[in-house]
């Protein structure tokens, strides 16, 4: 008896043979994913891709840059306070206010949810608000002035997609 643990059925398992095998398991297992999708999907009969898209993809473009503005805002904000200026501190708490409503909103436009009329209100209050509030420092921040531009934008598409 050979105290070889690679020959203990008689067989001796180079590593060439279980690199070849592990290539041909995931050959397989490729090809088997592949064609479960493909059941899964069908032949697309009443699938319509147009369907998934946002309805209210010019919404969706204003909230997303809505929420680019306003992270830039705040940025600017923490910049201010570090330098020891709170007189943002009602603008960045608006901003980050706004940006967590945004970006919930923002989900809810992409799936075309049937809560994005009600949330719509939340966001368009919230908006307003930001807008409000940025545009009292809008003179000496661009980036206030840039957030408060955005908000705005967003109400008013707001008020012409949903109203």
């Amino acid at each position: 008896m050979s105290n070889n643990n690679d020959d203990v059925t008689g067989y001796h398992l180079t590593r060439r043979d279980l690199l070849i095998g592990a290539g041909a398991a995931a050959t397989l297992m490729a090809s088997s994913a592949a064609t479960s999708a493909e059941q899964m999907h069908g032949d697309h009969a009443g699938h319509r891709h147009e369907d998934h898209a946002p309805k209210h993809d010019g919404l969706l473009n204003d909230v997303n840059h809505c929420l680019d503005k306003g992270q830039r805002c705040i940025s600017h904000c923490f910049v201010a306070f570090r330098e020891g200026d709170l007189t943002l501190a009602e603008c960045a708490s608006k901003a980050q206010e706004m940006l967590a409503i945004c970006e919930g909103f923002s989900y809810l436009v992409t799936a075309n949810s049937t809560y994005l009329k009600d949330y719509a209100k939340v966001c368009r209050t919230v908006c307003a608000d930001c807008e409000d509030e940025c545009r009292k420092h809008e003179d000496k921040h661009m980036e206030c002035k840039d957030c408060a531009e955005a908000c705005a934008k967003v109400v008013k598409s707001i008020d012409a997609v949903l109203a």
